[in-house]
């Protein structure tokens, strides 16, 4: 799980150390991204990049929110090529993502 490389002071500092607000953060967080996750599969098999766009800028906002550096920085990586009219990335490291965000489960 080392791969997320998640601040959790950081998500903790984002809820003014509300411990069970952090945690209804986290299982939003769990939903919305593998909704996304599932969004930014299907365009980048379609060679959709503003589809990639959309959803990988979606995955990386909620994770920044919550300090999963792991999950951002991959997003961040897929958005920037997909930007550049490349689903590649995506379709290159969509099984890393899949295991990032399997991992966040634990969290």
């Amino acid at each position: 799980m080392s791969a997320l490389l998640w601040n959790r002071e950081f998500a903790l500092e984002q809820t003014a150390g509300d411990e069970e607000l952090l945690e209804e953060l986290l299982d939003l967080f769990k939903d919305s991204a593998a909704q996304d996750f599932e969004q930014l599969c299907r365009a980048a098999d379609a060679g959709d990049a503003p589809g990639v766009v959309a959803a990988a800028h979606s995955i990386k906002g909620a994770a920044a929110s919550l300090g999963i550096e792991g999950v951002r920085l991959l997003a961040l990586e897929m958005e920037t090529a997909a930007r550049e009219g490349s689903v590649d990335c995506a379709l290159a490291k969509k099984e890393e993502m899949a295991a990032l965000l399997a991992d966040c489960r634990e969290l």
